[in-house]
């Protein structure tokens, strides 16, 4: 990754962490789940409204580091209007996003490619996934509790 694209992907990042989107419950018919990073302290939920298959609405609310947050405000702004099995494809490519290795590759995850960035900091991964990890069981499940432990 050019030192100009690390840049580009810290200013998104600090841009939806200083002004998340889609943040808050949603009512009536939502499901959601909740995730736990003990590690960084991150916790959040996640709510999402499906109807015929599709994610009509997401939103979020919790607290965590600036990676979770934008994570999960990024992420929030991707999946709505998408299907299920097209959300866990995404959920897929986002995983082998920030596990490849520094330099490799930005597979086609729309705006979550800012979090590449996370390649640098290995340790940071679950903070950017836990996110995506809650999304996948509030779209499945529901009511669920994820953890990154």
């Amino acid at each position: 990754m050019t030192d100009d694209a690390l840049a580009l992907y810290q200013q998104v990042i600090l841009e939806h962490y200083r002004r998340p989107r889609n943040v808050g419950p949603l009512a009536d018919g939502a499901e959601h789940a909740t995730g736990d990073n003990p590690i960084c302290g991150d916790r959040i939920t996640v709510y999402v409204r499906v109807s015929g298959g599709f994610v009509t609405d997401a939103t979020f609310e919790g607290t965590g580091c600036a990676i979770c947050i934008a994570s999960a405000s990024l992420m929030t702004g991707i999946v709505q209007g998408r299907t299920i099995d097209e959300i866990d494809g995404l959920i897929e490519r986002v995983h082998d996003l920030v596990s490849a290795a520094p330099g490799a590759p930005v597979g086609d995850v729309g705006t979550a490619a800012a979090l590449a960035g996370v390649r640098q900091f290995p340790v940071r991964a679950r903070c950017a996934l836990l996110p995506w990890q809650t999304l996948r069981a509030a779209a499945h499940q529901g009511g669920t509790v994820v953890s990154t432990e």
